[in-house]
């Protein structure tokens, strides 16, 4: 018996000799960041989790033992342990398929995912840009319409001008770039939103708030960045767009796109046709007549596996026509001859060029310069009103990745020149050097810390320093905070989209000092999965305030730009709050915004005109099969305050779409606008003057009433 418990007490001695605690690291593959709550499991043994630094100590067999590591949203990896495995084991996992397709945003200038940045960026993914495609393929203003916090409104009854109000700031603030350039601006800035198709896109980026640390002046409200599509290797993209609207616009567009070993090309071209439509019967048109080329080819270049250069040239021409309905159609009188004739010709060239030296460390080179010119026409004019305006935007970046730092430093040059054939235009030509650095600090696997300091020297105005930051803070895998703020300005121009071509003749420009801003903004997200159910909510607070004010005083009936004279700003302050819920093939939204926005410098008439102080919004969508999608949108729009103090009614807007796919075919019944609201149903949109030099009142609602449209793409 003695003799048996001796063996026994060696056999279990021999067995605990032969275990040790192990300490695995595990991270992700990519990032190298820390991944908190994931399984080591040890044999048969209970798995044991991971603290918030990716670390757990788990107890193994020193012979040999299959150790499994496992984290949602990573695919598993498994481990041999054997006697010779050190004490500490480093696991990397890689993102699973699904996560792979998570948004990587580029606004930054890091490329990192968005869940990832403490700057809060919305994402329009390419679901949402591709599906934009069949329901509004001649621009992108109703795509941006459906983001919480912009308000899409028509400016002018005769041009069509549509500007974007961000967080309860005119247009005129938000700063619009393609692939981190700089698009349209001043003069030259002027319909640019409805010049701009979707199936040239791959996905829209969009920070609201004070942002001109990151690309300069003009962010004040914030700003949109549009980021291109580019080839794929070993693939043949060619697709062929064709749409007809009830309101009489027609849309033909086309993309190709190939990659084959070291060089590649995309090309895109769209031609738009719109017909005059006097929907309210007053004689005069409410859809301008219209006519557009768009051509957008791109060469890419890659002479090894690090660098990549593109060159890319963007032409954009169109005529558009509004006005009374007689002179429009060729049979004009003394009495109906009124109307506005705009002819624009934009020509633009962009270089890239991008050197991935490692995978932690690129350097990249951008420039654009583009022309344009514009000839504005009316039955009042002796003369045509002719200019033109050069605009470029240089930039060199250099990024360097660490395990605790991404940072991002560079230089960049910029400016604008304007020309008149007719008349000097006010002196706003300018030009701009500026340096920038950012660095985003994960200084701890919850927490990270983005800081950034830009420094512009502006020959006319002088210099502005510009500091941002912002922190993320993960509660736990489902909860995030974000807080973060940051300083901006802008450039005072009196070619804004709410000015009647009329006055163009008139304007001058007496601000002398730039616009400046302060702003800040908290978040609080929430986004879980429940195996077929992914729910996500945000709730978010705003506040910007603008200083040295410019606007356009029309006291002596000469229109002349003025910072306000009392010093006091344009605040604004609000929320925003959405629920997204996805159930397998079925999809909802729901969002509120309410938005304050007050003209201190006002106090007769505080409130910022045509801005909605409350908006409610709904989208649901369901994928039948994998066919046929059908979606329903609703939107109340609240009171809003016109520049005379008066207050509009509130209204309703639904929509809804249909497509089908059948082979290489898709097929999209859209219609806008279901149930006509229109502010002509209200009050007459003419407010006075004499039939051949009308003037019209603010618009606040839609004026074109309900609109449906077919689209059919094919992919060849």
């Amino acid at each position: 018996m003695k003799a048996f418990f001796t063996i026994l007490l060696c056999f279990f001695s021999a067995t605990l000799l032969a275990q040790r605690n192990i300490r695995f690291e595990v991270r992700n593959a990519r990032t190298g960041e820390a991944i908190a709550g994931a399984t080591v499991t040890a044999g048969s043994a209970a798995g044991r989790a991971t603290n918030d630094s990716g670390v757990v100590v788990v107890n193994a067999v020193t012979t040999r033992q299959t150790v499994t590591v496992s984290a949602v949203g990573f695919n598993p990896a498994s481990i041999t342990i054997t006697g010779t495995t050190g004490d500490r084991v480093l696991v990397n996992l890689e993102l699973s398929e699904k996560e792979e397709e998570a948004v990587i945003v580029s606004s930054t200038r890091t490329e990192s995912r968005i869940e990832n940045l403490p700057t809060r960026v919305e994402v329009l993914g390419y679901e949402e840009v591709n599906e934009e495609v069949g329901i509004k393929p001649g621009h992108i203003g109703s795509l941006l319409s459906d983001v919480a916090g912009i308000q899409a409104q028509q400016a002018s009854a005769v041009s069509g001008n549509t500007e974007m109000r961000v967080q309860g700031l005119p247009g005129k603030y938000t700063q619009l770039l393609r692939d981190g350039l700089p698009l349209f601006g001043a003069f030259a800035g002027n319909f640019s939103i409805l010049q701009i198709p979707p199936l040239d896109l791959k996905q829209v980026e969009i920070i609201k708030g004070s942002s001109s640390t990151l690309y300069g002046g003009g962010a004040i409200a914030g700003m949109i960045n549009l980021i291109s599509r580019r080839p794929v290797a070993g693939q043949f993209e060619k697709t062929l767009l064709v749409n007809q609207s009830t309101l009489g616009e027609s849309n033909v567009n086309a993309w190709l796109s190939n990659r084959q070993g070291k060089v590649g090309y995309s090309f895109f071209g769209g031609i738009t046709r719109q017909q005059e439509q006097d929907v309210d019967g007053d004689g005069y048109s409410d859809v301008a007549r219209s006519r557009s080329l768009n051509l957008h080819p791109v060469i890419f270049l890659y002479p090894n596996s690090r660098q990549t250069l593109l060159l890319g040239y963007n032409a954009f021409l169109e005529e558009r026509t509004g006005g009374d309905l007689l002179a429009l159609r060729g049979e004009p009188n003394v009495t109906h001859s009124f109307f506005i004739r705009n002819e624009t010709y934009r020509h633009s060239g962009e270089l890239q060029w991008e050197n991935r030296i490692s995978p932690q460390q690129r350097l990249q080179l951008k420039a654009t310069a583009s022309w344009f010119d514009r000839f504005i026409n009316n039955n009042t004019f002796s003369q045509p009103f002719h200019a033109g305006q050069l605009s470029w935007y240089s930039e060199l970046s250099y990024l360097h990745q660490t395990t605790k730092h991404d940072l991002v430093g560079g230089v960049n040059v910029n400016g604008q020149d304007y020309g008149s054939v007719i008349k000097p235009l006010p002196a706003e030509s300018y030009s701009t050097v500026g340096v920038f650095l950012q660095d985003d600090w994960r200084l701890h696997p919850k927490l990270t810390l983005e800081s950034g300091l830009r420094t512009d020297f502006v020959n006319r105005y002088g210099t502005f320093v510009l500091p941002r930051i912002s922190l993320l803070y993960r509660l736990s895998p489902v909860w995030t905070a974000r807080v973060g703020g940051g300083l901006g300005y802008r450039i005072p121009t009196v070619y804004e989209s709410d000015v009647d071509e009329r006055e163009y003749i008139l304007l001058t420009n007496s601000a002398t000092k730039a616009e400046r801003s302060t702003g800040g903004n908290l978040d609080v997200n929430f986004h879980k999965r429940f195996d077929e159910v992914d729910l996500a909510i945000n709730q978010s607070f705003f506040l910007t305030s603008v200083q040295n004010v410019a606007e356009l005083f029309r006291g002596n009936g000469t229109p002349e730009l003025l910072n306000v004279p009392d010093g006091q700003p344009l605040e604004t302050k609000g929320s925003e709050t959405y629920v997204q819920l996805r159930i397998d093939e079925f999809e909802a939204y729901l969002g509120y915004t309410y938005t304050d926005a007050t003209r201190r410098y006002m106090p007769l008439q505080p409130r910022q005109p045509l801005i909605a102080r409350d908006k409610f919004a709904a989208v649901t969508g369901y994928e039948f099969t994998s066919h046929f999608r059908a979606s329903l949108e609703a939107s109340h729009i609240g009171r809003q305050y016109l520049e005379e103090g008066r207050q509009t009614p509130g209204y309703f807007l639904a929509a809804a779409m249909i497509r089908y796919d059948w082979k290489a075919f898709s097929f999209v019944l859209n219609c806008e606008n279901l149930f006509d609201y229109r502010q002509s149903k209200v009050e007459s949109l003419v407010a006075g003057g004499r039939p051949h030099d009308p003037v019209f009142r603010e618009l606040w609602a839609p004026i074109e009433g309900r609109v449906a449209n077919v689209s059919v793409r094919v992919k060849l």
